[in-house]
């Protein structure tokens, strides 16, 4: 699976730096798999969640949110949006 894109994590990692180990491990581990469908998805990343479209991932011990579409047919993983817990619960990025 690709990840599409590192910068969009290291740009968060930039202003919260204790967020850079875990969102590269989490995309280290997501681009070493083979994900068919959402359920084999699940299995990897046993937080991760489906809300519409969007797979919403739990990352660094549930302090952050990593919102993503998952194109399971061209193995492409877009990421949207990395929030702080407490930025996701405010619901916004539901509307960008």
């Amino acid at each position: 699976m690709r990840v599409i894109s590192n910068k969009i994590l290291r740009e968060f990692a930039a202003l919260h730096p204790d967020a850079q180990a875990p969102l590269q491990h989490w995309r280290r581990a997501l681009e070493k798999t083979f994900i068919p469908h959402f359920s084999a998805l699940k299995a990897v990343f046993g937080s991760v969640d489906q809300v519409g479209e969007w797979c919403v991932f739990n990352v660094g011990g549930n302090k952050y949110r990593l919102i993503a579409f998952v194109d399971d047919a061209r193995q492409c993983c877009y990421v949207k949006h990395v929030l702080t817990h407490r930025d996701y619960d405010l619901g916004r990025w539901k509307h960008d």
